[in-house]
């Protein structure tokens, strides 16, 4: 079958199922995976999907991680195995339950996803400029009261789609596929329990990107802080020289940190400090951010500023009721992938024989082949067409949907 003459795909039809499945991970409950049992129900969904499909050795583990085996095409039995992962949650950030998908042709000004409590949930290009290349597309939206689930069930429903076609179109030259949807990524977690040795592959490839054509393989290093600020509570009618506000301590400590350091200020390789949260009283108060940076020596500093803003309050008490804890998440993978220029351009091949030009773009954010290249699985990130992930104003052009199954269908006629 020539590039050009592709066979069709049932990508969109899987996705508006999929998006309709509760999956929200639970950053209150990290400690187990997956954080949700509910992760569970679309795990056994695809599970029996994959073998309705012919996949080999599929398996849902006690953690909810999907793997399945795709034979290789006549002719391809020799050649290294590729992994395709995606993930199965969405984020807690807002609302994944209940979400009602529908199409929007979309013909300008505002994109209207739904009406909650009679104002409109909208969208425009001058919040989102990409807008301006999607007038008269197809687009898949929530109604507005909860996110569209595009990060990441257009991965799933995309490699989904692929199995689907390769099982129609045996044919189709593709190398043995290693198959893995995985829990927990949007707290953290993601991959970091995929037996890599089980899995067998030499390579993979993640699909977790933004708007098609995007091709990764730098990501931010990144850590969480959780700062503790310990006050001492008095009537405030008798607190001269005594009360100790842990909220002043709170907004003493923020105030040091550098506002062109948030994220609202940086873009591109930038890093940030972000404050995810804060919970005070005058007793006590805890904040949690979030550290980011592309360089390694810029992401020290950061944690180093913080360390030293909570060094220097409490010598400026006197005593110690300021602390700092910080935990490591994840490292750039480029450290690891840019050893292997071949996945890019291979990737770059793919999207380009699909009609789609490749852009190749640092992740301001991480994704499950962070940890898995670190742990000897090299694995680029690839786009899967979708837009403002994290809110009620996500959408999907359904011709992305269907353009990646076509990506992923060249990619692997590649490595065959």
């Amino acid at each position: 079958m020539e590039e050009s003459e592709r066979a069709s795909s049932d990508v969109l039809e899987r996705f508006l199922r999929y998006v309709q499945v509760d999956t929200q991970s639970s950053d209150e409950h990290a400690d187990q995976v997956p954080s949700s049992a509910i992760q569970f129900d679309l795990a056994r969904l695809l599970a029996e999907e994959l073998r309705g499909l012919g996949a080999e050795q599929v398996a849902v583990s006690e953690n909810a991680y999907v793997t399945a085996r795709i034979p290789a095409s006549a002719g391809a039995e020799g050649r290294p195995a590729l992994g395709l992962i995606a993930h199965l949650d969405t984020t807690e950030v807002v609302s994944g339950f209940g979400v009602k998908p529908h199409i929007v042709h979309y013909e300008g000004g505002d994109l209207v996803s739904g009406v909650v409590d009679g104002a409109p949930v909208a969208i425009g290009p001058d919040k989102l400029p990409a807008l301006n290349s999607l007038v008269s597309q197809d687009l898949v939206c929530s109604d507005g009261s909860t996110l569209l689930g595009a990060d990441d069930k257009a991965g799933v429903a995309e490699i989904m789609a692929l199995v689907a076609r390769l099982s129609a179109h045996p044919e189709l030259p593709h190398p043995a596929l290693g198959i893995c949807f995985c829990p927990d990524e949007e707290i953290g977690h993601g991959a970091a329990l995929l037996d890599i040795e089980d899995f067998g592959c030499t390579y993979a490839y993640t699909v977790d990107g933004g708007p098609i054509g995007e091709l990764e393989w730098e990501c931010f290093n990144a850590a969480e802080a959780t700062v503790t600020f310990n006050g001492y509570s008095i009537h405030p009618g008798d607190a001269k020289d005594r009360m100790i506000n842990a909220s002043n301590l709170f907004v003493m400590f923020h105030d040091m940190l550098p506002a062109h350091m948030r994220p609202e200020h940086t873009e591109g390789y930038e890093g940030f400090i972000h404050l995810l949260g804060v919970s005070s009283t005058c007793e006590h108060a805890i904040a949690r951010y979030i550290v980011r940076d592309h360089d390694r020596n810029l992401f020290e500093q950061k944690l180093a500023l913080m360390q030293r803003a909570v060094d220097f309050i409490n010598a400026e008490l006197g005593e110690e009721r300021v602390s700092i804890d910080i935990k490591q998440e994840y490292r750039n993978m480029a450290e690891i992938v840019s050893a292997y220029p071949e996945l890019i351009e291979t990737a770059q091949e793919a999207f380009a024989a699909a009609g789609v030009e490749p852009r190749v773009l640092p992740i301001r954010g991480g994704t499950d082949g962070a940890q898995l290249s670190f742990r000897g699985l090299p694995c680029p990130n690839l786009s899967t067409g979708g837009y403002a992930f994290h809110g009620v104003n996500e959408f999907i052009p359904v011709s992305s949907l269907e353009k990646m199954v076509d990506v992923l269908e060249a990619l692997v006629k590649r490595f065959a």
